[in-house]
């Protein structure tokens, strides 16, 4: 899983792929697209997973990094949210029917907060009511060990990002259900 960052957004390349496999090697392109990203997030719901009950699949990271060089202080990444004034929270969105579920949450990472790492176990699951509709949605949530911070990536004009310390984070994320998620994460990572 280790090497999933980015190519989850060339989905069509081993097609793409598949053609140059015929063409001497010096004149075949060769495809680097660990350093690259789509600036385009998805879009729509068509895709969108639900569970038998109807509830709305989600997931997302908590993006964090150590401020010492891996035995420091530990650090969480937040974003704001689409809507000016809605406060800050984690990454997450829809996990689509064409993916895995750590495909959807390092997905969703890249789209709305620009970073890719080394994703763990999940912190659990958590249900909640969307605010917008009357929905109920599963919520699942990754730790996601950042190694790589992006200057540009898809929602970057109209997200801003933060690393906070564990305690800010706790403050300023205005979701309950990823509060929660952001608690179990602290719980696991203290208790090492």
């Amino acid at each position: 899983m280790t090497q999933l960052y980015v190519s989850l957004f060339i989905s069509s390349y081993s097609n793409v792929a598949s053609h140059f496999d015929n063409l001497p090697s010096k004149i075949a392109p060769t495809p680097t697209i660990e350093n690259a990203i789509s600036l385009v997030s998805r879009t729509g719901r068509d895709l969108q997973r639900y569970d038998t009950a109807g509830y709305r699949q989600v997931v997302g990271c908590v993006p964090y990094r150590y401020k010492k060089h891996g035995c420091g202080e530990i650090e969480v990444l937040l974003i704001s949210a689409q809507k000016e004034g809605k406060g800050m929270l984690l990454p997450k969105g829809g996990w689509e029917i064409d993916e895995s579920m750590e495909e959807a949450a390092l997905r969703e990472t890249i789209e709305e907060a620009g970073v890719t790492g080394k994703l763990e176990e999940t912190l659990g699951k958590w249900q909640y009511k969307s605010k917008r509709h009357t929905m109920i949605h599963d919520g699942y949530m990754f730790p996601l060990l950042v190694d790589q911070e992006f200057e540009q990536w898809p929602e970057s004009e109209f997200r801003q990002r933060r690393w906070v310390s564990l305690s800010e984070g706790m403050e300023l994320c205005q979701n309950g259900w990823m509060r929660e998620a952001l608690e179990a994460f602290i719980n696991r990572k203290c208790q090492r």
